[in-house]
């Protein structure tokens, strides 16, 4: 039996693969969708058995006729290729078009429409954020993006707002329990005025905890104010909807904490500012009044109102 080299044996696969499928089509649900700098757009496809990269490249994407989210099912035409120096294939996609909505995105709908069913979103139940609040509790990762932004953003508006994080995994089979305990320890504790739900972005798997029952119901069910800010702004998870206030990133979700207060300081300095004024106008009239009198004047104004007391004085003792 012949011995190939890693190379030989590379280009054999490589031959082997692109003629036998230097056209096909795949159905899967994409996921990683990212445009690289140089504009294309590499994704992956997978089902429920294998997982496949693929790359869709810039000059390509006019023929697009829908936006490639993750999470929605497509059908790709193309062809395999492989990539000798890494010994890796992909398919190099020339076209797509929707295979309706993937597995995950459909769980999804079906639960948003069971809970707004039974009023878990309602617009009525929402609470408003305190208008001075001086403890905000972060229910996130102790060694993500997320906390390290809040804590910069509040650092950076001097807000003069503590910062508590109540550590939980963000995503894994244990993250939802343990962000919904955290939520509940929250309000049985009353740790804070403002609670901040949330994480960095990430895929739609890789944020499936922040769209659990059992954390939607905690945060439904939370009398502190709730900010729910999961991932990117593209990314949504169906804590949005049971939250009081949804933030698009972590900082914006700070960036709404530390508002109301620096609201309150801009309006005491202009209160200070205008009560400062008033009393240096109130001083220069003062002031201004009294100039009109010399001493003399003020010295024969005083005599003028003496002498009379004077003379009936000396009257009384004649």
């Amino acid at each position: 039996m012949a011995v190939l080299s890693v190379g030989a044996l590379t280009n054999l696969i490589k031959n082997s693969l692109e003629t036998s499928f230097s056209s096909v089509s795949v159905e899967g649900e994409v996921s990683g969708a990212k445009i690289s700098s140089s504009g294309h757009l590499y994704f992956s496809l997978k089902d429920r058995d294998a997982l496949i990269q693929a790359v869709m490249f810039k000059f390509r994407l006019s023929g697009l006729d829908f936006e490639l989210v993750d999470g929605i099912k497509v059908i790709a035409r193309g062809g395999v290729s492989v990539y000798a120096a890494r010994g890796q294939y992909q398919l190099i996609v020339q076209s797509m078009k929707k295979a309706g909505i993937g597995d995950i995105l459909a769980m999804l709908e079906e639960r948003k429409q069971r809970l707004s069913a039974e009023g878990l979103f309602d617009q009525a139940n929402k609470k408003p954020l305190p208008a001075y609040p001086s403890r905000v509790a972060v229910v996130t990762s102790p060694s993500g993006a997320a906390i390290r932004d809040i804590i910069n953003v509040l650092s950076r508006r001097n807000a003069g707002i503590d910062v508590l994080l109540l550590p939980a995994p963000v995503q894994g089979d244990e993250a939802a329990g343990i962000i919904a305990a955290r939520i509940r320890q929250a309000n049985r504790l009353r740790l804070a005025d403002v609670l901040i739900v949330g994480r960095g972005g990430g895929s739609p798997e890789d944020l499936l905890a922040f769209s659990d029952e059992e954390v939607v119901r905690a945060i439904a069910a939370s009398d502190i104010p709730v900010i729910s800010a999961v991932g990117h702004e593209i990314d949504w998870a169906l804590s949005d909807f049971a939250a009081d206030l949804r933030a698009p990133t972590p900082s914006a979700a700070a960036e709404l904490v530390a508002e109301s207060r620096e609201i309150l300081l801009s309006e005491v300095e202009q209160f200070g500012g205008a009560l400062k004024s008033s009393i240096l106008a109130r001083i220069e009239y003062a002031r201004l009044s009294l100039s009109a009198f010399s001493p003399e004047d003020v010295e024969t104004r005083f005599m003028r109102i003496l002498m009379p007391i004077a003379r009936r004085s000396d009257d009384a003792r004649d």
